[in-house]
Order: C-alpha cells, then structure tokens, then sequence
C-alpha cells in the first residue's frame, strides 16, 4: 500500500484545502470515496483487467497538486489556435484540473437556451438539485480505485447540461491543457446530462505543453435521457511523458442514442475505461477508438457494455496501430442480462504490428443470459499486406506513400464513426502527419509546439 498511502496521508492532512475550493456536491462523496479507496487501493497484475498496466507505479511517484487552486500562468487563448475548418464551436478550457472561467463569449448563446456549459461551482449554484442527483452517480467507486481516487480529490468540474427538448447546434468544445514547470498530478472531471429529447456534441482535446511530467485522472459521466442524441469525441494529443487514466461512464434512457469515440494520436500511458449501460428500450451505443503508438508508448483499453433490457443495439469497434516497442491493450465485455431480449451487440478489434517488438494484448468477451439475440466478437491481428505494397510501388508510389496509404486505410473505418464532417476530415489529416512521423498538431495550436 505505498503508492496509496502518500494519497491517503495527502487527504489526512490537506483535506479540508481540498474541500474549502469545491462545491458540495463534490464534498458528499468525498467521505464514500476515501473509504473504497482506503479498503482496495490500486489494482496489482494479478487483476485480470489490469494484468499488463501497472497501477501502483505507475501513480508512486511525488507529483505536486494545486490544491490551493493557485492561478496557472498561462492565458489559454494565447497559446490555443484551432483552425478546424468550417468547425464553428463553443469553446472551453481546463488549465490542468481548473476549468478557465473566463469565457463569457461562448456560454452567452447557449444560456439563452436554457443550456449550461462551464465549471461545477456555478452550475451547482444554478442548479442544486440537479448537481446532487446526477454527479457522481454513474462512476463505480467499488470497482474503480483511480475513480474513487479522483472524486476523493478532485476540486472541479466541466458540466454540460441540456434541458428538455433543446437542441444544441454548435458542437462544444473542451481543451484540457497541462500546463506546469514541475512534475504535476491534475484530477479532472467531466459531468454531461441531456434531458429527455435533447442533442448535443462534445469534443474533448487533451494537450500538455511543458517537458514536466503529468499524471491524469480523469472521470467521464454521461447520462442521456430518453430519445436524447449525444457524440462524445476524446482527442488525446499529449506527451510522451503524460500518464492519463480516464473512465467513462454513461448511462442510456429508452430510444436515447450515444456515440462515444476515443483518438490517441500522441501519449505516453494512457489507460481508458468505457462502461456502457443500456437502461431503456430502444437505445443506441456506438462505441469506438484507435491508437497509433510507437517508441514505448502504451495504450491499455477496457469496455464493458450493459444490455440492461430488451430490444437495444450496441456497435463496438476498436482498432491499434504499433509500431517499435510499442503496446496495445484492449479488453472488451458485453453483458447481455436476463431478460433482455431482442438484443444486438457486436464487438470488433482489430490491430496492425509494423514491428516484431510492438505487443497487441486482446480478450474479446460475451456473456449472454438472453436467448432470442444478435451478438458476436472478434479479434484479427496482422501486418500490412504485402501484396498491396508491392502492387501501389508497380504503380508508381514510393514505399512510404503506400505504408501510409494502407495505414490510413486501416482505420478510417473509427473515423468514418465520426458524425461531424467537418471534424471527421481534420482528423484523417492529423491521422496521416502522425503515420508521417509528425507530432499531430491541431491547427495552428501553440501549445503543441
């Protein structure tokens, strides 16, 4: 317990500072936290889910944290520039784990609508009831160490809240910047809600900016009430020296219909955890990813999809590219219960080794208590085809135009997921300059040069 216990020992002595700048819907759970926490600690290698990513060590050591929430000397808009195009959005900031308050430009349209988007602190202000009945009821504590970890010290919090039947038109925008000149640990939060009838998109783009080391933790909640439609786009564009352990959660009323789709172009740990529950009839999932790695980069994925009642429809397909020592993870569930029948879940992974030292790990996984369904899984790992290299060089390409060719052929099938057009090309660029070699920049985006 030597890794938890320099966190425990934090909370002991610094856990009123942590409370005294956040609000209480986030101080309730505190206590509940602290105690799955203190009872599992971090998960070992003999935990199936966690049998090739280090936990413990890999949060053992002394990062700082800005738990007096002490101004960043960084303006966001200074160093951000996306130019996305024809991608017009309403933008946000999180500087570390704070989200920028500074952007009345962006919320002015959409309050006008009855939607909130910002920090936790004013929107449980606004909206009291709502915080208390929804932050922090998806994340499983109980099974989740690092998201118990998170909610045990996380002092703010995105929220974007949709009321019924409104339709927000411009997708929202969230850029987390890890910005710090010392080896630094940031617990983010993220809270979306969409009321029954409501539609929204969110793009999350992750950046770090300093050589310094970052550890992440970062907890996702998603609630879509009935015949709500919600896309949720994770960009992760960081550094070979960020670690980030993020768990998404989301929870699907009856004919509501979610697209949750996570792009690692750049990293150095990344572990993401997907859980999907299908409570209503009629809903949709769609759930999605790549990963291009190389050098020692990994990427460690794991999904569980719920089928809670009859008649729903889940779409699962995650897909790695690796290249010299990289590793790829990816442990994927679907859990049809008793009961629900007419269900539809169908599982891919699929991955691509350029070198005999890259390592892809895959567990697809049913388990079905249903009779009358449609499900299936499956797993293929291979190389680039040969054949098809050597036929595009006959016809006049070079060898690293048709490497690149086939690698971008190889997962534009997640891309092709993406329901903003305008964001589905950006991303087929950024995918080509990372399969060039290139550090995928977002535009003319300070932060990552």
């Amino acid at each position: 317990m030597r890794a938890e216990k320099q966190y425990l020992d934090l909370f002991d002595g610094h856990g009123e500072t942590v409370c005294r700048h956040a609000p209480e819907p986030m101080n309730r759970l505190r206590q509940q936290a602290l105690e799955h926490f203190r009872q599992s600690g971090f998960p070992s290698l003999k935990d199936e889910r966690y049998r090739h990513t280090d936990v413990a060590k890999a949060f053992a050591p002394d990062y700082g944290l800005n738990l007096n929430r002490l101004s960043i000397p960084v303006t966001p808009d200074d160093v951000f520039r996306c130019d996305v195009p024809h991608l017009s959005t309403s933008l946000y900031f999180v500087v570390n784990d704070l989200v920028d308050a500074r952007r009345p430009s962006a919320s002015g349209a959409l309050s006008r609508q009855g939607v909130y988007a910002g920090g936790m602190n004013e929107f449980a202000q606004r909206h009291p009831e709502v915080a208390r009945r929804y932050y922090g009821r998806a994340a499983d504590m109980a099974q989740d160490a690092v998201a118990a970890l998170n909610t045990l010290l996380a002092q703010d919090a995105f929220v974007l809240y949709v009321p019924r039947g409104v339709r927000v038109e411009r997708p929202v925008q969230l850029v987390n910047i890890f910005r710090s000149e010392v080896d630094l640990m940031a617990n983010r939060r993220i809270l979306v809600i969409l009321e029954a009838d409501a539609a929204a998109e969110l793009l999350v783009c992750d950046h770090s900016i300093d050589p310094a080391r970052f550890l992440g933790t970062q907890v996702v909640e998603i609630f879509a009430e009935e015949n709500a439609v919600f896309d949720y786009y994770d960009l992760e564009e960081s550094s070979i020296q960020t670690t980030r352990f993020s768990s998404v959660y989301v929870e699907q009323g009856a004919s509501s219909n979610v697209l949750v789709n996570g792009i690692t172009l750049n990293n150095g740990l990344t572990r993401n955890n997907y859980t999907l529950r299908l409570l209503g009839e009629h809903a949709q999932a769609t759930l999605c990813g790549l990963a291009i790695q190389d050098r020692h980069q990994q990427v460690d994925t794991s999904s569980l999809i719920t089928h809670a009642v009859p008649r729903c429809t889940s779409n699962e397909l995650f897909k790695n590219v690796l290249n010299d020592r990289a590793t790829g993870i990816f442990r994927g569930r679907i859990y049809v219960a008793p009961g629900a029948e007419k269900t539809q879940a169908f599982q891919t992974n699929r991955n691509l080794s350029a070198s005999r030292e890259a390592r892809m790990y895959s567990q697809p996984q049913l388990e079905i208590y249903a009779d009358d369904v449609k499900c299936s899984h499956g797993m293929t790992t291979g190389q680039l085809d040969e054949q098809a290299l050597f036929y595009m060089q006959t016809r006049g390409l070079s060898y690293a135009d048709a490497r690149l060719m086939l690698s971008v052929a190889f997962v534009s099938e997640v891309l092709e997921q993406v329901r903003l057009e305008a964001l589905k090309d950006r991303l087929i660029r950024l995918v080509e300059k990372r399969f060039r070699g290139e550090l995928a920049r977002c535009g003319e985006c300070k932060a990552c040069n």
